[in-house]
């Protein structure tokens, strides 16, 4: 039995799956990841800003311009359409198989595939509220402004993202909700992440089970607490899986 079709097993024979996921669910959507060789930190070292210094809290109050720039060219990638790891944990979802989706990416996806309960850790591109009146406003709101930095149509106040930038807490709720789903899972699926992004990346440490499967391209070094290990790309990986699941 080869590790795809071990996965499969699993699969079938669980009830409480919850999936961890970072950034590499994402890039077989067309999304670049953070950290890769192909990644954004990776290139962009002719901004005389680092990727890291721009999307902290600190960077966004005192230059809200660089900030949008770099949000609305980097960040935003609107004709990305969930790949086939998406739609399997959509799938699963439906089936009553799939418990949670516990994601770090803010490309709202995994809904757009069809999940339902999806614990964002970093927020969502697709909220975003004035910082004076609280006024919610859609991704189309921002991208359309006519302003590089977008203005609330109610007070004119500055219209952030809701996105957790460097230097702000993680929402405490979505915290418990995140850490009870993993305790409670009885198979943990963990993919397109590094684990290296804090505190987010250690909340895989309180899954109580025996069946954790790992499905990252590049090595972490959570390797080996996973009891199954696949270096592949996801989107393909997950594909193939649901094709064995027809079975």
């Amino acid at each position: 039995m080869n590790a795809k079709e071990q996965l499969a097993l699993w699969i079938k024979e669980s009830r409480k799956i919850v999936f961890f996921g970072g950034a590499g669910i994402s890039t077989e959507s067309g999304i670049p990841d953070f950290r890769s060789a192909a990644g954004i930190y990776q290139t962009e070292k002719e901004s005389p800003y680092a990727p890291e210094e721009i999307l902290s809290r600190l960077f966004f109050n005192r230059h809200p311009e660089v900030f949008f720039d770099f949000y609305k060219t980097k960040m935003i990638h609107p004709e990305a359409c969930p790949n086939s790891a998406h739609k399997l944990l959509a799938d699963l979802e439906e089936r009553g198989q799939l418990s949670a989706v516990v994601t770090q990416n803010i490309d709202g996806l995994h809904q757009m595939a069809g999940n339902k309960h999806v614990l964002e850790l970093h927020g969502s591109i697709h909220r975003n509220y004035c910082m004076d009146c609280s006024r919610f406003h859609s991704l189309d709101d921002v991208m359309t402004s006519s302003e590089l930095v977008p203005r609330c149509k109610e007070c004119g106040g500055i219209v952030k993202p809701d996105v957790v930038l460097y230097g702000e807490s993680l929402d405490d709720e979505v915290i418990l909700d995140s850490v009870k789903a993993i305790a409670e899972a009885d198979l943990l699926l963990i993919g397109g992440t590094s684990l290296t992004v804090q505190p987010a990346a250690h909340f895989v440490t309180y899954f109580q089970g025996d069946r954790t499967v790992l499905l990252n391209a590049s090595s972490t070094a959570f390797d080996h607490r996973a009891d199954l290990l696949i270096t592949e790309p996801i989107g393909a990986v997950l594909g193939e899986v649901s094709e064995l699941l027809k079975h």
